[in-house]
Protein backbone atom coordinates (compact mmCIF):
# COMPACT_ATOMS: atom_id res chain seq x y z
CA UNK A 1 0.00 0.00 0.00
CA UNK A 2 1.14 3.83 -0.67
CA UNK A 3 -0.27 6.37 0.98
CA UNK A 4 -0.22 9.61 -1.24
CA UNK A 5 -0.92 13.05 1.05
CA UNK A 6 -1.93 16.58 -0.21
CA UNK A 7 -2.22 19.64 1.97
CA UNK A 8 -2.02 23.60 1.37
CA UNK A 9 0.28 24.38 4.77
CA UNK A 10 -0.07 28.14 4.62
CA UNK A 11 3.79 29.00 5.82
CA UNK A 12 5.84 25.84 6.31
CA UNK A 13 7.22 26.96 9.01
CA UNK A 14 4.36 28.55 10.22
CA UNK A 15 2.22 25.02 10.34
CA UNK A 16 5.20 23.57 11.77
CA UNK A 17 4.83 25.61 15.15
CA UNK A 18 1.13 24.49 14.97
CA UNK A 19 1.64 20.98 15.38
CA UNK A 20 1.80 19.90 11.51
CA UNK A 21 5.20 17.71 12.69
CA UNK A 22 2.96 15.12 15.20
CA UNK A 23 0.57 14.65 12.13
CA UNK A 24 3.30 13.75 9.53
CA UNK A 25 4.66 10.99 12.56
CA UNK A 26 1.13 10.00 12.67
CA UNK A 27 0.16 9.50 9.25
CA UNK A 28 4.16 8.91 7.87
CA UNK A 29 2.64 9.47 4.10
CA UNK A 30 4.84 7.82 1.45
CA UNK A 31 4.16 10.99 -0.32
CA UNK A 32 3.90 14.65 0.60
CA UNK A 33 2.60 17.13 -1.69
CA UNK A 34 2.92 20.51 0.17
CA UNK A 35 1.65 24.12 -1.36
CA UNK A 36 1.91 27.33 -0.17
CA UNK A 37 4.92 26.39 1.42
CA UNK A 38 6.39 30.20 1.99
CA UNK A 39 10.15 29.72 2.56
CA UNK A 40 13.32 29.20 0.70
CA UNK A 41 14.80 25.63 -0.43
CA UNK A 42 17.08 25.92 2.40
CA UNK A 43 14.34 25.87 5.25
CA UNK A 44 12.21 23.66 3.44
CA UNK A 45 15.00 20.95 3.56
CA UNK A 46 15.00 21.54 6.99
CA UNK A 47 11.66 20.23 7.70
CA UNK A 48 12.78 16.60 5.57
CA UNK A 49 16.31 15.60 5.96
CA UNK A 50 18.02 14.27 3.26
CA UNK A 51 18.56 10.63 4.91
CA UNK A 52 14.50 10.71 5.05
CA UNK A 53 13.31 11.94 2.12
CA UNK A 54 13.79 12.76 -1.33
CA UNK A 55 13.02 16.53 -2.20
CA UNK A 56 11.93 18.61 -4.71
CA UNK A 57 10.79 22.54 -4.30
CA UNK A 58 9.46 25.07 -6.33
CA UNK A 59 10.07 28.40 -4.98
CA UNK A 60 8.39 31.68 -5.96
CA UNK A 61 10.39 34.33 -7.41
CA UNK A 62 7.98 36.65 -4.95
CA UNK A 63 9.65 36.13 -1.90
CA UNK A 64 7.03 34.96 1.09
CA UNK A 65 4.76 34.08 -1.63
CA UNK A 66 3.39 30.33 -3.04
CA UNK A 67 5.81 27.37 -3.54
CA UNK A 68 5.09 23.88 -3.92
CA UNK A 69 6.84 20.94 -3.39
CA UNK A 70 7.36 17.05 -2.77
CA UNK A 71 8.67 15.08 0.04
CA UNK A 72 8.80 11.38 -0.84
CA UNK A 73 10.10 8.02 1.21
CA UNK A 74 10.47 6.97 -2.67
CA UNK A 75 13.69 7.53 -4.85
CA UNK A 76 13.10 10.61 -7.26
CA UNK A 77 14.26 9.55 -10.90
CA UNK A 78 13.21 13.12 -12.39
CA UNK A 79 12.17 16.47 -10.93
CA UNK A 80 10.59 19.07 -13.37
CA UNK A 81 9.86 22.36 -12.46
CA UNK A 82 7.33 24.87 -13.53
CA UNK A 83 4.55 25.95 -15.95
CA UNK A 84 5.49 30.07 -15.53
CA UNK A 85 5.70 30.81 -18.79
CA UNK A 86 7.71 33.67 -18.16
CA UNK A 87 5.16 35.27 -15.40
CA UNK A 88 6.39 36.10 -12.26
CA UNK A 89 3.09 35.02 -10.25
CA UNK A 90 3.30 31.42 -11.77
CA UNK A 91 6.26 30.59 -10.25
CA UNK A 92 6.11 28.49 -7.26
CA UNK A 93 2.66 27.02 -8.37
CA UNK A 94 3.96 23.82 -9.98
CA UNK A 95 6.59 20.76 -9.78
CA UNK A 96 6.52 17.21 -11.01
CA UNK A 97 8.62 14.48 -9.68
CA UNK A 98 8.55 11.04 -11.49
CA UNK A 99 9.22 8.30 -8.25
CA UNK A 100 10.34 4.39 -8.75
CA UNK A 101 7.68 2.04 -7.35
CA UNK A 102 8.53 -0.74 -4.77
CA UNK A 103 8.11 -3.21 -8.19
CA UNK A 104 10.34 -1.14 -10.54
CA UNK A 105 7.92 0.29 -12.39
CA UNK A 106 6.94 5.14 -12.27
CA UNK A 107 4.73 7.17 -10.47
CA UNK A 108 4.56 10.94 -11.66
CA UNK A 109 3.41 12.81 -8.85
CA UNK A 110 2.74 16.91 -8.94
CA UNK A 111 2.05 19.17 -6.64
CA UNK A 112 0.21 22.34 -7.25
CA UNK A 113 -1.09 25.32 -6.13
CA UNK A 114 -3.38 27.49 -8.21
CA UNK A 115 -4.25 30.93 -8.07
CA UNK A 116 -7.16 32.01 -5.95
CA UNK A 117 -7.98 35.03 -8.23
CA UNK A 118 -9.69 38.05 -7.14
CA UNK A 119 -12.90 39.23 -10.11
CA UNK A 120 -11.98 42.04 -11.68
CA UNK A 121 -8.54 42.17 -11.05
CA UNK A 122 -5.19 41.17 -13.03
CA UNK A 123 -4.95 37.67 -10.97
CA UNK A 124 -8.79 36.52 -12.26
CA UNK A 125 -6.85 36.44 -15.60
CA UNK A 126 -3.41 34.98 -14.44
CA UNK A 127 -5.69 31.95 -12.95
CA UNK A 128 -7.58 31.23 -15.86
CA UNK A 129 -4.40 31.28 -17.95
CA UNK A 130 -2.52 29.10 -15.13
CA UNK A 131 -5.41 26.37 -15.41
CA UNK A 132 -5.17 26.20 -19.56
CA UNK A 133 -1.57 25.25 -19.23
CA UNK A 134 -2.45 22.81 -16.46
CA UNK A 135 -4.91 21.86 -18.87
CA UNK A 136 -2.74 21.84 -22.03
CA UNK A 137 0.23 19.61 -19.65
CA UNK A 138 -2.25 17.20 -18.21
CA UNK A 139 -2.80 16.70 -21.72
CA UNK A 140 0.54 15.90 -22.81
CA UNK A 141 0.51 13.30 -19.24
CA UNK A 142 -2.35 11.29 -20.34
CA UNK A 143 -0.28 10.00 -23.68
CA UNK A 144 2.19 9.09 -21.55
CA UNK A 145 0.40 5.85 -20.41
CA UNK A 146 2.05 6.51 -16.95
CA UNK A 147 0.28 6.44 -13.53
CA UNK A 148 0.25 10.03 -12.80
CA UNK A 149 -1.51 12.47 -10.27
CA UNK A 150 -1.76 15.60 -9.54
CA UNK A 151 -2.51 16.59 -6.42
CA UNK A 152 -2.97 19.95 -4.37
CA UNK A 153 -5.43 23.60 -3.85
CA UNK A 154 -7.01 24.49 -7.18
CA UNK A 155 -8.87 26.92 -5.67
CA UNK A 156 -12.36 26.16 -7.37
CA UNK A 157 -15.25 23.74 -5.95
CA UNK A 158 -15.77 21.70 -8.69
CA UNK A 159 -20.24 21.39 -7.65
CA UNK A 160 -22.71 22.64 -5.41
CA UNK A 161 -22.11 19.91 -3.30
CA UNK A 162 -18.31 21.18 -2.62
CA UNK A 163 -18.96 24.09 -0.77
CA UNK A 164 -21.41 24.12 1.81
CA UNK A 165 -22.66 28.25 0.98
CA UNK A 166 -22.93 27.30 -2.86
CA UNK A 167 -25.72 29.65 -3.17
CA UNK A 168 -24.25 32.79 -1.65
CA UNK A 169 -20.81 31.95 -3.83
CA UNK A 170 -22.42 31.81 -7.15
CA UNK A 171 -20.51 34.87 -8.20
CA UNK A 172 -17.61 34.60 -6.04
CA UNK A 173 -14.08 33.34 -7.33
CA UNK A 174 -13.59 29.67 -6.72
CA UNK A 175 -16.94 28.94 -7.77
CA UNK A 176 -17.63 30.26 -11.19
CA UNK A 177 -19.23 28.56 -14.12
CA UNK A 178 -15.76 29.57 -15.72
CA UNK A 179 -13.76 28.06 -13.56
CA UNK A 180 -15.46 25.08 -12.75
CA UNK A 181 -15.44 24.48 -16.70
CA UNK A 182 -11.88 23.59 -16.55
CA UNK A 183 -12.55 20.95 -14.21
CA UNK A 184 -15.46 19.50 -16.60
CA UNK A 185 -12.56 19.37 -19.37
CA UNK A 186 -10.22 17.61 -16.88
CA UNK A 187 -12.90 14.70 -15.67
CA UNK A 188 -14.72 14.93 -19.71
CA UNK A 189 -10.90 13.86 -20.33
CA UNK A 190 -10.63 10.91 -18.78
CA UNK A 191 -8.99 12.05 -15.50
CA UNK A 192 -10.80 10.71 -11.97
CA UNK A 193 -11.41 12.94 -8.99
CA UNK A 194 -10.72 10.35 -6.29
CA UNK A 195 -11.73 12.98 -3.92
CA UNK A 196 -15.16 12.68 -4.68
CA UNK A 197 -15.48 9.03 -6.16
CA UNK A 198 -13.93 7.57 -3.11
CA UNK A 199 -15.29 10.65 -0.93
CA UNK A 200 -19.06 9.68 -1.35
CA UNK A 201 -21.93 11.77 -2.54
CA UNK A 202 -21.35 14.38 -0.20
CA UNK A 203 -21.89 17.15 0.63
CA UNK A 204 -18.15 17.65 1.71
CA UNK A 205 -16.36 16.18 2.87
CA UNK A 206 -14.64 19.71 2.95
CA UNK A 207 -10.89 20.80 3.06
CA UNK A 208 -11.06 24.18 3.55
CA UNK A 209 -12.63 26.86 6.58
CA UNK A 210 -11.79 30.30 7.04
CA UNK A 211 -9.55 30.88 10.27
CA UNK A 212 -12.60 33.33 11.09
CA UNK A 213 -15.80 33.15 13.05
CA UNK A 214 -16.78 29.91 13.19
CA UNK A 215 -16.58 28.51 9.51
CA UNK A 216 -14.93 25.44 11.20
CA UNK A 217 -17.41 24.48 13.87
CA UNK A 218 -19.85 24.71 11.96
CA UNK A 219 -18.11 22.73 9.27
CA UNK A 220 -18.71 25.40 6.58
CA UNK A 221 -16.34 24.46 4.44
CA UNK A 222 -15.08 24.71 0.34
CA UNK A 223 -13.66 21.47 -1.05
CA UNK A 224 -10.97 22.56 -3.20
CA UNK A 225 -8.02 20.36 -2.62
CA UNK A 226 -7.96 17.61 -4.40
CA UNK A 227 -6.07 14.17 -6.09
CA UNK A 228 -6.77 13.57 -9.63
CA UNK A 229 -5.51 10.48 -11.10
CA UNK A 230 -4.95 9.19 -14.27
CA UNK A 231 -7.31 6.40 -15.39
CA UNK A 232 -5.10 3.56 -14.77
CA UNK A 233 -4.02 4.88 -11.48
CA UNK A 234 -7.69 5.58 -10.07
CA UNK A 235 -8.41 2.29 -10.49
CA UNK A 236 -5.79 1.41 -7.73
CA UNK A 237 -7.21 3.76 -5.15
CA UNK A 238 -8.88 2.20 -2.24
CA UNK A 239 -9.58 4.94 -0.31
CA UNK A 240 -9.40 9.04 0.25
CA UNK A 241 -9.82 10.25 3.53
CA UNK A 242 -9.62 14.46 4.95
CA UNK A 243 -7.51 14.61 7.79
CA UNK A 244 -9.82 17.30 9.70
CA UNK A 245 -8.64 18.26 12.63
CA UNK A 246 -11.01 17.09 15.90
CA UNK A 247 -10.99 21.12 16.68
CA UNK A 248 -10.14 24.60 15.62
CA UNK A 249 -7.14 24.95 17.91
CA UNK A 250 -5.27 21.72 16.87
CA UNK A 251 -5.48 22.68 13.19
CA UNK A 252 -1.75 23.54 11.98
CA UNK A 253 -3.23 25.19 8.36
CA UNK A 254 -7.00 26.31 7.75
CA UNK A 255 -6.66 23.50 5.35
CA UNK A 256 -6.83 19.63 5.84
CA UNK A 257 -4.49 16.98 4.37
CA UNK A 258 -6.17 14.79 1.45
CA UNK A 259 -4.79 11.58 1.85
CA UNK A 260 -5.57 8.21 -0.70
CA UNK A 261 -4.36 5.15 -0.41
CA UNK A 262 -3.22 3.16 -3.19
CA UNK A 263 -2.87 -0.43 -4.07
CA UNK A 264 1.12 -0.09 -5.90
Amino acid sequence: MLTVATVNVNGIRAAYKRGMAAWVEARRPDVLLLQEVRAPDESVGEFFPAHEWDLAHAECEVKGRSGVAIASRLPMRAIRIGLDQGVPGNTGRWVEADLELPDGGDLTVISTYIHSGTIGTPSMEEKYGFLELVTARLAELRTTGRHVVLAGDVNIAHQNIDIKNWKGNLKAAGFLPEERAYLDRWFDAGWVDLGRRLGGDGPGPYTWWSWRGQAFDNDSGWRIDYQVASPSLAERALKAEVDRAPTYAERFSDHAPLVVTYDL
